[in-house]
């Protein structure tokens, strides 16, 4: 947190290096929040790309409230969002998971396994309401807290750990077998 307030204080000051160190840090988790919210992995580099462009942009007036990776999270979650309701008017069509930088496996089995997990794991938080979908999500890989949810997303704590909980134990039944899709 002090390191994110340091490297925006010198963002701010026209050290390009500062803000590529920002990008390169958060890079993988945004897009694995936009990919599990979009589930098609060109859709998902656009919102990041146009989440750190806004930021860019941003910065001679920002002001850090809080965490940088919950902050950058919660505006990614806002531009997936976005995207989904055009593609929604368009024709939606949903791609399976490609993990981002997951080329470091010895064993081509491994792999394999790895990467159909990661689809079965898509595929259920895909068949999830999109608001638990969200929630899941931005708890999980975007490390923001029930209170800054409930906060950013204009709910009760109460309403956000309840779709939380029900997200989980729909994903747990999806991935169990338990209930078809």
């Amino acid at each position: 947190m002090l390191e994110d307030r340091f490297l925006i204080w010198q963002a701010k000051r026209g050290h390009e290096q500062a803000f590529d160190r920002i990008y390169r840090k958060y890079l993988d988790t945004m897009l694995s929040v936009a990919m599990s919210l979009l589930g098609n992995a060109n859709t998902a580099e656009d919102a990041v790309q146009d989440v750190f462009v806004s930021f860019a942009e941003s910065l001679p007036g920002f002001e850090l409230r809080g965490s940088l990776k919950a902050f950058l999270a919660t505006c990614v979650a806002n531009r997936s969002r976005n995207l989904m309701r055009q593609n929604s008017r368009q024709a939606n069509v949903a791609v399976k998971l490609e993990k981002p930088g997951s080329t470091d496996t010895a064993n081509p089995l491994d792999l394999v396994l790895k990467h159909e997990s990661l689809n079965c794991l898509q595929d259920a938080l895909l068949t999830l309401p999109p608001e638990q979908r969200e929630i899941l999500i931005l708890k999980t890989q975007g490390g923001l807290s029930f209170r800054a949810l409930a906060r950013e997303l204009s709910l009760s704590l109460g309403t956000v750990q309840s779709r939380y909980r029900y997200g989980l134990d729909r994903l747990r039944t999806l991935l169990n077998g338990e209930v078809e899709k």
